[in-house]
C-alpha cells in the first residue's frame, strides 16, 4: 500500500498470492503430524467487509501499475477467491480463466466429515476488456500432448528442494508459477508480485529469463528471497532447477524453449 504509489513503472504481468484469510485456529495434517492452519496475523479475517475492502485497495493500486495489455494471476481458495472475483469485475478487469490447481499430494482430511481439500484456484484476468493480451497458446498445447490445455492443472505441491534457503508457510511450487509465466509473458518482460513472500514468482521469472519486482512486509521472508536469488546466480544450480520443474515432457524441454524463444527488445527500465 505504501510502496506501489511511488513507482512510475508499468508491468507486463502480475502474480498475486494475497492472504487467504483462513487462519481460524483450525487444524490440518502436515507430514503425518497434526498442525495449526494459522499462518500469521496477516492471514486472520476480520469479517467479509474487511476482506472486500482489503482486496479492493490492493487491486486498485496494482491495476494502476499494469500496462494496458497486461494480465494478472491471483491465487486463492474459497476463503478469498469469491471476493477477488467480485472486486475484479467491479474494477473493470476481464476475467479470462479460473484455473483449478489440483494438488497430486494434498494433506489428508482427518475429521472425515467432508471431502478432502485438494485444490486451489488461480484467476487469470486482463486489465482491459478491449485490449488484447498475450497468450502462448502453442507452448501450452505442446506441454499438453499437442492438445488444447484445459483449466485444470494437476501438479504436486512444493518439493523439499524448493526450500533450500528456508521455509515460507504458503510457498507456491515453481512448477505452477513457471507455467503461468510462460503462458502469459515474453522474454525480458517485467513481472510484479505484491505479496512476494519467499519470491517463488521471482525465481520462476528469472529462471525463465524474465525480470521481476517483489514486495513484502516480512523482512525474514525477504531474506529468504535474497538467498534464493543468489543461489540461482550459480549457472549449474539454475540449470538443475530448470530440469527439476514439473509440467514439461522431459527435463530439457524448458531449457530448449528458452534457448529458441525470440529475444524481444525491451528498453524500459524500472523507475521510481
Amino acid at each position: 500500500m505504501e510502496l506501489l504509489p511511488q513507482f512510475k513503472h508499468k508491468f507486463d504481468m502480475v502474480f498475486a498470492d494475497p492472504p487467504y484469510f483462513l487462519s481460524n485456529n483450525g487444524l490440518s495434517i502436515q507430514s503425518g503430524k497434526i498442525v495449526s492452519v494459522n499462518k500469521g496475523k496477516w492471514d486472520k479475517s476480520h469479517g467479509f467487509e474487511y476482506v472486500n475492502d482489503f482486496n479492493r485497495k490492493w487491486l486498485s493500486l496494482v491495476r494502476d501499475k499494469m500496462k494496458d495489455d497486461a494480465t494478472i494471476w491471483i491465487s486463492g481458495t474459497m476463503h478469498n477467491i469469491f471476493s477477488i472475483g467480485q472486486i475484479l469485475t467491479e474494477l473493470d478487469f476481464k476475467i479470462l480463466n479460473v484455473i483449478t490447481w489440483e494438488k497430486s499430494n494434498p494433506p489428508p482430511n482427518f475429521s472425515c466429515r467432508f471431502f478432502t481439500h485438494s485444490t486451489e484456484q488461480i484467476i487469470w484476468a486482463r486489465k482491459n476488456d478491449k485490449v488484447p493480451h498475450y497468450f502462448n497458446y502453442e507452448l501450452m498445447k505442446q506441454l499438453n500432448g499437442d492438445k488444447q490445455m484445459k483449466d485444470v492443472w494437476k501438479m504436486p505441491a512444493i518439493a523439499p528442494w524448493e526450500k533450500s534457503c528456508g521455509k515460507h508457510p504458503t510457498q507456491k511450487p515453481l512448477s505452477v508459477l513457471t507455467r503461468l509465466i510462460l503462458a502469459s509473458t515474453k522474454q525480458n518482460d517485467w513481472i510484479l508480485d505484491p505479496f512476494t513472500g519467499s519470491s517463488t514468482t521471482g525465481i520462476s521469472a528469472n529462471l525463465a529469463n524474465r525480470r521481476f519486482l517483489g514486495i513484502d512486509l516480512e523482512e525474514d521472508y525477504l531474506n529468504i528471497s535474497k538467498n534464493r536469488k543468489l543461489e540461482i546466480q550459480n549457472n549449474k544450480i539454475a540449470e538443475l532447477y530448470r530440469q527439476k520443474i514439473n509440467g514439461f515432457n522431459n527435463k530439457k524441454e524448458l531449457e530448449l524453449f528458452l534457448f529458441e524463444e525470440p529475444n524481444y527488445e525491451y528498453k524500459s527500465e524500472l523507475k521510481l
